[in-house]
């Protein structure tokens, strides 16, 4: 994520989340094998009621550079969006545009967010869900046109951890007031699925992001990603003929199974006793 030379953009909202990554991020600096340099930036978007001294008053305790970036967002998105919709997409795609616009005058070159494993996860299914589409939050990004790297360190932690972390560091937490009021939010709707699931099936959510790094796209259904060709008939019974199997309905039952179901074990053909209540019984 990280390279020697870089120049790093710690983006400070005031939330748990990216205190705890630019103090991750100070602490490795100290013992990391390249060099690499640190700002820290907060986007002020005008808010009402945003307590502008916080941050700064914090910041003044680090040792590291911290740009405040004033830019109204918050009367364009109100402005432009009708009463009742949720703000965030737009919300969002100014954010960004104004933090690339300052890391390129900067010079930085790398933007480190502070999004974390269970966003990632929401992320998904609301793509999925809402957008009609299989994707999410890598861990690291470079932008179509390949002018800004986006890198997410905290990508494989989860949320609960980054809460007790900012508890026992007593971070000043800063509420969002733009989007976190609102009670109509799809992610808040995710949140809870998620969390529902987690509860009734311990162990859900970490194997959904497990199975964000485990992706087959011939077992999917985009053509851009595979394209799905198959050999003629001829071409097949040729194949066939010229690699005959040994035995044909055995082995492809082995095969199937082990495709369908790769957390079985192997069966094997040893003799197996199963204990019942008060009997044994030997099966083949």
């Amino acid at each position: 994520m990280i390279e020697e030379g870089d120049k790093v953009m710690v983006c400070l909202s005031g939330g748990k989340d990216s205190y705890a990554l630019l103090d991750m991020l100070i602490s490795l600096r100290k013992s990391a094998p390249v060099s690499f340099d640190l700002i820290a930036v907060n986007l002020d978007q005008k808010q009402p009621g945003f307590p502008e001294h916080v941050l700064p008053e914090y910041m003044a305790t680090k040792d590291i550079p911290f740009y405040v970036i004033e830019r109204d967002t918050y009367s364009t998105v109100k402005r432009v969006v009708p009463e009742g919709k949720t703000t965030c997409a737009l919300c969002s795609r100014l954010r960004r545009g104004t933090l690339y616009g300052f890391a390129e005058a900067n010079g930085v070159t790398k933007i480190a967010l502070g999004h974390h494993r269970d966003d990632i996860v929401e992320t998904l299914f609301l793509n999925l869900f809402f957008g009609s589409k299989m994707k999410t939050m890598p861990p690291k990004l470079v932008s179509d046109d390949g002018r800004y790297v986006v890198i997410r360190p905290l990508a494989y932690c989860k949320e609960s951890d980054l809460a007790q972390f900012a508890e026992d560091q007593s971070y000043p937490i800063i509420p969002c007031n733009l989007c976190g009021s609102q009670p109509n939010l799809k992610r808040a709707e995710i949140k809870a699925m998620i969390a529902d699931w987690e509860k009734r099936y311990p162990g859900r959510v970490e194997n959904l992001f497990r199975g964000l790094q485990n992706v087959v796209p011939s077992h999917l259904m985009d053509t851009g990603l595979h394209p799905f060709d198959s050999p003629s008939p001829d071409t097949l019974l040729a194949f066939r003929a010229e690699n005959p199997l040994d035995d044909a309905s055995e082995i492809r039952e082995a095969l199937a199974e082990a495709e369908l179901n790769p957390w079985v074990e192997e069966q094997t053909n040893d003799a197996q006793i199963i204990q019942t209540s008060g009997a044994t019984v030997q099966t083949p």
